[in-house]
């Protein structure tokens, strides 16, 4: 089968044609994979923390809690390192039906796990080990979906087919919160922590099914078909990402940094401040469920807008926002109305945080070339993750007991964070601006491109490595460079 046999039929216009499926199934397997997830981030911030970990003293257990939650990020690196291997050399969609299926068992098994008083601490042992497993398939979807996305996509649309992977975390989230919001409104706290926190883990099982029906219906772009029949398939994708594209691997960490910091002080750290500081955790329920579901619409808006102004200009000033904000955040959730906080998240998220997530996923695929790209991605985001997010709720807390019980310390981390982003988003290559340029000062052939009878009948248009410039297609070893006009 050749790479043009592989392009799905022209069924809609615009740059949607013949692309619903791969977006969503870029979004639909991402947000099940992210709602199993993120499940665990609010389980253990509200109920692991108690039913797997008692210890003497309630920071003890909150600390041991949220150190499984970190075990999770420990492992996408080594999910990621798998898939990428295995991605570049067999496939993007093979990996992303296993990575669901992965996910599912494991949220499933969570969900029926006996807790301490039941089997003593094999009870945190069993936690530990299906975490390690979340995280293993954490570490392969992302990357992989993102790939199957942006590598199917038109000229000047890679930010905006890119964004559908990206908005199935915030649908994830939503889902995640949502089912935590009904449970706990349903049930006494009595019945929801005998068996009512059960109930989201467990559902996820009917939510895979649903996702492997999509899933399963979608091949590899052309591009990458187009690749593997070239017989260019490298042996060992991982070895060249590191010796061949170091600059590209800590530039794509770099970009991490902030943003997932920022991210799981929102959802999953504000949940146990507030019930410390305020006596109230739903208040943060309620907003990161709000600021979730306006996501859904933010995140391909920036996409969209990285694709008209670059990936930088719009990163960089979501990563000014996320300094900024950590200061007002914290302020805010000491001292502000609770009732107002739905607006104080939706500013740190939807504003700040998404500016920089939305078009991430086609920027960390313009870093690399394509036979080295699923691994270069996937390690990147997972290391970045990893050092930004994942262990952001445990430092989180022990900052705030080394600011003498004030979130100051916490506040500078997130700037200092916010610095190294920076650097990083300054050198990281920029061919969407590029191209937007080209398209302003030379709009003849973009629109004529554009506006191609079927864009995937010509694996060229839509390729990654060769749809912006000549000197990046010629040498295939070459990540994708910014162009002179």
């Amino acid at each position: 089968m050749t790479a043009a046999s592989a392009a799905e039929p022209s069924t809609a216009r615009g740059p949607f044609r013949g692309k619903q499926r791969v977006l969503a199934s870029a979004f639909v397997g991402t947000t099940i994979e992210w709602y199993d997830f993120y499940l665990y981030g609010t389980a253990a911030a509200l109920v692991f923390n108690v039913q797997f970990f008692p210890m003497d003293s309630e920071l003890g257990s909150l600390l041991a809690s949220f150190a499984t939650l970190a075990v999770g990020f420990f492992a996408r690196p080594l999910g990621g390192i798998i898939a990428g291997h295995l991605g570049d050399r067999v496939g993007r969609k093979a990996l992303l039906v296993v990575s669901l299926v992965t996910m599912g068992i494991a949220s499933t098994l969570i969900g029926l796990m006996p807790t301490y008083e039941a089997i003593g601490w094999w009870a945190a042992v069993g936690l530990v080990v299906l975490r390690i497993f979340q995280g293993l398939s954490a570490g392969a979807e992302w990357g992989g979906s993102a790939l199957l996305s942006v590598e199917h996509a038109p000229v000047g649309s890679r930010g905006l087919f890119g964004s559908f992977t990206q908005i199935g975390s915030a649908a994830g989230m939503l889902l995640a919160t949502s089912a935590f919001f009904v449970v706990q409104s349903v049930l006494t706290d009595e019945q929801f922590a005998q068996f009512g926190w059960r109930i989201p883990f467990v559902a996820s099982a009917l939510l895979v099914v649903i996702g492997l029906w999509i899933r399963l219906g979608v091949s590899d772009a052309p591009e990458f078909l187009e690749h593997k029949e070239s017989g260019n398939v490298r042996k060992q994708p991982l070895w060249e990402v590191v010796t061949r594209h170091p600059r590209v691997l800590l530039v794509t960490i770099g970009l991490r940094l902030a943003q997932n910091s920022v991210y799981y002080l929102i959802t999953v750290y504000m949940l146990t401040y507030l019930a410390d500081q305020r006596g109230d955790s739903t208040a943060g329920i309620t907003a990161v469920m709000i600021a979730s579901a306006i996501g859904l619409v933010t995140g391909p808006f920036w996409g969209w807008v990285s694709d008209r102004l670059g990936r930088r200009t719009v990163t960089l000033g979501g990563i000014i926002g996320i300094g900024v904000f950590g200061w007002i955040f914290f302020a805010f959730l000491d001292n502000g109305p609770l009732i107002l906080l739905p607006i104080i998240v939706v500013l740190g998220m939807n504003l700040a945080h998404d500016a920089v997530y939305g078009p991430q996923a086609a920027w960390f695929a313009e870093q690399f070339p394509i036979e080295v790209r699923y691994s270069g991605v996937n390690m990147g985001y997972q290391l970045g993750t990893v050092i930004g997010g994942g262990i952001m709720p445990m430092v989180a807390a022990l900052l705030f007991v080394a600011g003498g019980s004030t979130p100051w310390l916490i506040c500078a981390y997130l700037t200092l964070l916010c610095v190294l982003s920076g650097i990083a988003a300054l050198a990281a290559h920029d061919p969407a601006r590029a191209e937007a340029l080209a398209r302003r000062t030379d709009p003849g052939p973009a629109a004529a491109a554009d506006s191609a009878e079927d864009p995937a009948a010509d694996p060229a248009a839509d390729s990654v490595a060769t749809e912006v410039a000549a000197p990046a297609a010629a040498d295939p070893h070459r990540p994708i460079q910014e162009t002179s006009h």
